[in-house]
C-alpha cells in the first residue's frame, strides 16, 4: 500500500495561525483550512495586481490566454493582458502607465491559477508582493483570522512545481510582520529566508533563476520593480465579482 503524504490533518499546519505552503496543492490542502489566503507571485502576477489596483483599477485573474479569455474580457468590459512585449501584459513595468481605473484580465499559470483555486474555498483571498508586504500584513492583523501565505512558484514543462526563491522571500517579508500570530515551522523558514536576503533584495531577485530568465529576455525593470520592499500601501482583495481591487 502506498502512503500518500500531505493527506493527514497535521500537514495542514492547523496548530498555527500563520501558515506557509507552495503552489496549487498548498492552496487546496493548507489554504482551504484558513480564514485568509495570500497569493504571492512576485516577479509578475501579484506585483502587477498591486500596481494596477494601486492606480484605482481592478484585475480579473484568468488561468489561460485563449479564446475564452478574450470572451471573458469582453463580458467584463476589460482589457486582456498578453505576453511580455505586448502593450498590456504580465510585465509590471508596462502596467505602471495604464490609465487610472483600468479593468484588466490577467492570464497567468501561477498567480491567477492559484487565485482561481483559492476562490473555491471559503477563505478571503489577498494578493501580496514585496511592494505591499507590510500593508497586507497590517490588514491581516485587523481581520484577526488564520492565514496561509502561498508562494506560487513556477512550473516545469511537465507541469510539476518549481519552487521560486523570490516568492518565498516575499512570503517571509509578510509573515515576519504578523505580530501576535503563531507561525508554523514552514512559515518560520520563510521568515528566515527573507531575513537572510533582506539587506540585498535586489541582488537576490536579479540573481535567482527566475530573475535571470527575465533579465535575459530584456525585462530588468520588472525585476527591479518587484524588488521594491514596502513601497506600496495597496491591499488587493478578491471581490464578489472575482476581481482584485484595493480595499
Amino acid at each position: 500500500m502506498v502512503e500518500i503524504l500531505g493527506e493527514t490533518p497535521v500537514c495542514k499546519q492547523l496548530d498555527y495561525t500563520a501558515r506557509f505552503d507552495w503552489g496549487y496543492e498548498g492552496v487546496e490542502h493548507v489554504g482551504a483550512a484558513s480564514d485568509m489566503i495570500v497569493i504571492i507571485d512576485v516577479l509578475s502576477f501579484s506585483t502587477c495586481v498591486d500596481i494596477v489596483t494601486g492606480r484605482g483599477g481592478i484585475v480579473y485573474p484568468y488561468q489561460v490566454k485563449d479564446e475564452s479569455a478574450l470572451t471573458f474580457a469582453k463580458q467584463k468590459a476589460a482589457l486582456l493582458a498578453g505576453k511580455r512585449g505586448e502593450p498590456i501584459s504580465l510585465s509590471p513595468a508596462c502596467l505602471k502607465t495604464v490609465p487610472m481605473g483600468s479593468r484588466i484580465v490577467l492570464p497567468s499559470p501561477n498567480g491567477s491559477t492559484c487565485t482561481v483555486l483559492a476562490k473555491k474555498t471559503a477563505a478571503k483571498v489577498i494578493a501580496a508582493c514585496l511592494r505591499n508586504a507590510s500593508s497586507v500584513a497590517k490588514y491581516i492583523q485587523q481581520q484577526k483570522g488564520s492565514v496561509t501565505v502561498i508562494a506560487c512558484g513556477e512550473r516545469w514543462e511537465n507541469g510539476a512545481l518549481r519552487p521560486a526563491i523570490e516568492d518565498m522571500i516575499a512570503a517571509g517579508a509578510l509573515l515576519h510582520e504578523l505580530e501576535g500570530y503563531c507561525l508554523s515551522p514552514e512559515a518560520e523558514m520563510a521568515v528566515a529566508t527573507f531575513r537572510s536576503a533582506q539587506a540585498h533584495l535586489s541582488a537576490y531577485l536579479q540573481n535567482c533563476a527566475s530573475g535571470q530568465e527575465l533579465i535575459s529576455m530584456g525585462y530588468p525593470e520588472d525585476v527591479a520593480l518587484a524588488a521594491q520592499w514596502n513601497q506600496s500601501g495597496t491591499v488587493p482583495v478578491l471581490n464578489d465579482d472575482f476581481a482584485y481591487e484595493a480595499i
